[in-house]
């Protein structure tokens, strides 16, 4: 199991910081987690969605961050391809890569905010077909250095590509995995799933079985095996019924403002799961009012003490995740409290999950 942060670069009001502090905040944290010895950091691209993300140039934090840490990698997550040119995503990676000594993870994906796509001049019915296009020209720039493509969103006719990813062949490829047939999308392409933190556990564990049945047909020459991320809210401490009480009001407005972003997508996608179709659960319960027990029980949260999450953490690694990306108080916590929870859970729980196989390359 590899334990990794998840970060939005949040802006609460209720918090009290301003972007600046918000910026700095996030940067200390990793400069932290590098120390205890967490795997990646990891931060989305949002566009349009004040307070709650103000991650707009991923790549630029992570550029900072590259030249403040020596051993914790950088995860972009995710760059969603329809937004970008492809030669422009592959040249900032190449640079990225560079910057970092070699420590890039790349995550890629189609975006799924409705005003996102209109204000890039996108058209969300034509996202697969360009994040396809877009892979084909990631994969071309770090196999060859240069890029072909004649379709019908680009035309590159043997564009060279610099600077070339540092890492042999290229950073670790995956991708935002959020409909069954996007895992299964994944495992044919051979690169890893990333589950957001926006849908219960019961669906998120049948996507597994799907991502490692696809993996065991269409990746059987992939030089790596699948890689499922998970992300999930986390405040641990050593008194259970205080990382409860601290989690409650912040944890309560993360996913209250994350699910006004994702609900119209999420309701799409209910009715292809046999679980929550025959409950007719889910879609209730969040437009009921979203609160900490039932973050808790939709399996959306770690929240309580270490022995709890080592719990919680080995049924997950049972089901198949094998990298965790925790967001510390979701965003929305002072810094030291975060901080000190990252250190509980680093003395307290990583060591009981440290014993398996190196991070894959």
């Amino acid at each position: 199991m590899h334990f990794d942060l998840f970060h939005e670069i949040s802006v609460p009001e209720f918090l009290g910081v301003d972007e600046h502090r918000a910026i700095e905040d996030t940067l200390a944290l990793w400069d932290l987690a590098d120390t205890l010895g967490f795997n990646t950091a990891w931060l989305v691209e949002h566009h349009l969605m004040p307070e709650f993300s103000h991650s707009t140039a991923p790549d630029l934090v992570l550029a900072a961050a590259s030249q403040r840490t020596r051993n914790l990698r950088l995860g972009l997550g995710v760059v969603p391809l329809p937004y970008h040119h492809p030669l422009r995503v592959a040249q900032r990676v190449g640079m990225l890569d560079q910057l970092s000594g070699g420590r890039l993870e790349l995550g890629i994906g189609r975006g799924f905010s409705p005003p996102e796509y209109a204000t890039f001049g996108a058209e969300m019915s034509e996202g697969r077909a360009r994040v396809d296009a877009g892979l084909d020209a990631l994969r071309q720039a770090f196999a060859t250095g240069r890029i072909t493509q004649h379709g019908p969103f680009h035309h590159l006719d043997d564009v060279p590509v610099m600077p070339a990813p540092l890492q042999d062949p290229h950073p670790p490829l995956w991708t935002a995995a959020v409909s069954p047939e996007s895992f299964t999308w994944a495992a044919e392409q051979g690169i890893g799933a990333l589950a957001g933190p926006f849908k219960p556990w019961q669906m998120i564990r049948e996507d597994i079985r799907l991502y490692r049945e696809g993996w065991a047909h269409a990746a059987g020459d992939t030089p790596h095996p699948p890689r499922v991320g998970m992300t999930l809210g986390v405040l641990c401490l050593p008194d259970g019924k205080r990382a409860r009480r601290e989690a409650k009001p912040a944890f309560e407005w993360f996913y209250r403002n994350m699910f006004r972003q994702t609900l119209p997508v999420l309701e799409r996608l209910i009715e292809g799961y046999d679980y929550y179709r025959s409950l007719g659960r889910f879609r209730h319960l969040v437009k009921a009012g979203i609160n900490l027990k039932i973050l808790d029980m939709l399996g959306m949260t770690l929240v309580g003490t270490p022995e709890e999450c080592r719990e919680r953490i080995e049924a997950l690694r049972e089901a198949g995740v094998d990298h965790l990306l925790l967001a510390f108080g979701a965003g929305a916590v002072p810094r030291e409290l975060a901080e000190e929870s990252m250190r509980c859970f680093a003395e307290e729980v990583m060591p009981e999950f440290l014993d398996g196989p190196a991070p894959t390359r």
